[in-house]
């Protein structure tokens, strides 16, 4: 069994032939993979060490911040406020109160359940209203002095109820339920107006509460006590202050 120039052995049954070359090649084979996973293992070391030191940097403003390529941002586009009126204003403003009112605002049909068609909404309302004493409409015969100017009477209108205001930062939707063909409505077509009506509502709600409270009272209680003061440093002793109808 000599192996001739090719390495070929030769037998008495058969021959194959066995190349004497292949173990050096196969350990230059797993040298090069060693040497190739020594290389990929420093190269990814850096890579993180990199990423880590600016990030590091970024985190301490550095650096400028990363930030997500895909976030939403926010653009307002509008036109500037328009001044419409200005009034000028000769009264004064007594008493202050704070309200808050959950709207429960319900939409059905009579002849299909809820979860069919039919909204309910949840609206949590904060909002103020102010009390004041109008003083624009006072005559010279509303302030009554005495000869001896020790002596003073005025005459004042009651006290009145602004508008109240509602406190749209402070104020949100906690619920919406929703019928079936409500949502299917709302997916081919929006309606920007939809939550408008419990705004409108919890306004009316705090002015009916305002109107109900002690704030009116509170307001002339306030009012009688400024104008008490400030006659007094004018000189008068005795002040009397009546809330005309």
């Amino acid at each position: 069994m000599d192996p001739d120039s090719r390495g070929t052995v030769r037998t008495d049954r058969h021959e194959r032939t066995i190349p004497l070359d292949s173990a050096p090649r196969r350990r230059g084979l797993i040298g090069r993979a060693r040497r190739l996973g020594r290389f990929t293992a420093v190269i990814a070391v850096i890579a993180a060490a990199v990423i880590g030191i600016v990030l590091a940097l970024s985190a301490v403003h550095l650096l400028p911040q990363f930030r997500n390529p895909l976030a939403e941002t926010t653009v307002d586009r509008s036109s500037p406020a328009l001044l419409k009126s200005i009034s000028a204003l000769s009264r004064y403003e007594a008493a202050s109160g704070s309200f808050q009112v959950v709207v429960d605002l319900q939409k059905r049909t009579s002849w299909l359940p809820t979860f069919i068609v039919g909204t309910q909404t949840l609206f949590v309302g904060e909002g103020t209203d102010i009390a004041f004493v109008d003083f624009s409409k006072l005559k010279g015969s509303a302030i009554q002095v005495s000869h001896n100017r020790t002596q003073v009477a005025i005459t004042v209108p009651t006290a009145r109820l602004e508008p109240a205001v509602l406190n749209v930062q402070q104020s949100h939707v906690f619920a919406v339920q929703q019928g079936l063909l409500n949502r299917i409505g709302n997916f081919f077509s929006s309606n920007p107006d939809s939550q408008h009506q419990v705004y409108v509502l919890a306004q009316k709600k705090i002015q009916s509460a305002a109107q109900h409270s002690e704030l009116l009272i509170q307001a002339q209680r306030n009012t009688r006590t400024m104008l008490i003061g400030l006659m007094r440093s004018l000189g008068f002793q005795q002040v009397t202050v009546t809330f005309a109808p």
